[in-house]
């Protein structure tokens, strides 16, 4: 196993600025919702719970980059709209030896979310180092996506990397992901939730910390598969299951373990998780580190993500 942390202590968070309902990723994200609310009232208070959820970041010692929107002449493509844009981690992540990496998307709108060269500048600027700036696959895929640390988890200590089959996550995108980063193992499984409809992004329905898994095993159908992915965890992991409505109606599975700057462990969740998961598994999660739990019901509600979609680990190195 590598000598490298699992958790971070600095995030980079993306501003709401065109939040709202995405038709494209609707399609197969059944966790977002149509609320009968007007698009600048959305923006209003998606607006609000984004910088709520900073503050009590900060608050605790955690460092959270903010990546604004970006100024009309500073676009290298034509700007379409981003309702996704709060979700960054899906489209690029960081490892540990200062590489950056984005990754191909699935809907359409979303490819305009990719912005390397503002994220390595904000990264810099704070004193990050980026020796790499790589993207897996084809800069104009159209067939095979990975949409980063939303559909893969990644054990960066023991160097494997979990993944839940779906359109947004295909076989022969992982395995270039697991070669070109050479990680020890990628374990794939299939998934179906309760409507039997795969589930869009691993991260939803699993994540794991420093010492511990909170992971929907009712999802995971083939017997092998669950058996496989539950021995792996338990190499390493206190595992902490959830069921199927605490993964859809709840989020439980869409939490973050981080880092304050002095080292103290922090599990960041929405309220809705908080509230869903039950008075035992809050317990052994509090052994774990302070829960962190913030209202993020409209983005919740409408994005169909939680508080760990909207944060991107920063695991590169200051100088």
């Amino acid at each position: 196993m590598l000598d490298v942390d699992r958790t971070t202590d600095t995030v980079l968070m993306v501003r709401p600025y065109d939040f709202g309902f995405n038709e494209q990723t609707g399609l197969d994200n059944e966790f977002q919702k149509r609320l009968n609310m007007v698009e600048e009232e959305i923006n209003i208070k998606a607006n609000a719970e984004f910088q709520a959820m900073v503050d009590i970041l900060r608050a605790e010692g955690v460092t959270v980059l903010i990546l604004e929107k970006p100024e009309p002449f500073q676009a290298k493509i034509p700007l379409g709209k981003t309702p996704d844009a709060i979700f960054p981690n899906n489209w690029f992540s960081t490892e540990h030896d200062g590489t950056l990496i984005t990754y191909p998307m699935a809907a359409v709108n979303r490819r305009y979310e990719r912005r390397p060269e503002d994220v390595e500048k904000l990264l810099r600027k704070n004193g990050y180092k980026i020796r790499n700036v790589i993207h897996v696959g084809r800069l104009d895929e159209t067939k095979y996506f990975l949409e980063g640390t939303g559909s893969m988890v990644i054990d960066h200590r023991a160097e494997v990397v979990y993944a839940a089959r779906s359109n947004r996550c295909c076989d022969e995108q992982f395995d270039n992901f697991i070669r070109l980063r050479f990680y020890k193992q990628g374990i794939m499984f299939d998934t179906k939730s309760s409507k039997a409809i795969p589930i869009y992004h691993t991260n939803v329905m699993m994540s794991i910390g420093d010492k511990f898994a909170v992971i929907c095993l009712d999802c995971i159908h083939n017997k092998k598969e669950k058996k496989r992915v539950k021995s792996s965890l338990e190499n390493f992991f206190e595992i902490i299951e959830i069921s199927m409505d605490q993964m859809e109606n709840s989020f439980c599975g869409n939490i973050l373990q981080v880092n304050s700057a002095g080292g103290s462990p922090l599990i960041v969740m929405s309220k809705s998780a908080f509230e869903g998961f039950t008075p035992d598994q809050v317990k052994r999660l509090e052994t774990h580190g302070k829960i962190l739990s913030m209202d993020l019901t409209i983005i919740e509600s409408i994005g169909g993500g939680s508080a760990r979609c909207m944060m991107a680990e920063i695991f590169s190195e200051k100088k």
